[in-house]
């Protein structure tokens, strides 16, 4: 649901969704991209194990890789 005032301070919330297998991490972000999601760089290294996205009104996330 939008809220009509943009994002000021970092989230007290952190989602972090975790896919069932390791092809599912690519295939959830670009299901979510497709949704309005874009990845965002906060620092995170590159070969990091995990996707920081955020959501069209700037509410950031993480897709981790599966945990098998």
């Amino acid at each position: 649901m939008p809220v009509p005032e943009g994002k000021k301070v970092k989230n007290r919330l952190h989602i972090e969704l975790a896919p069932r297998a390791a092809d599912d991490q690519a295939a959830e972000v670009t299901r979510l991209e497709s949704l309005g999601a874009t990845r965002i760089d906060v620092g995170q290294p590159d070969d990091a194990g995990f996707v920081v996205m955020a959501d069209p009104e700037g509410n950031e996330f993480c897709v981790l890789s599966s945990r098998d």
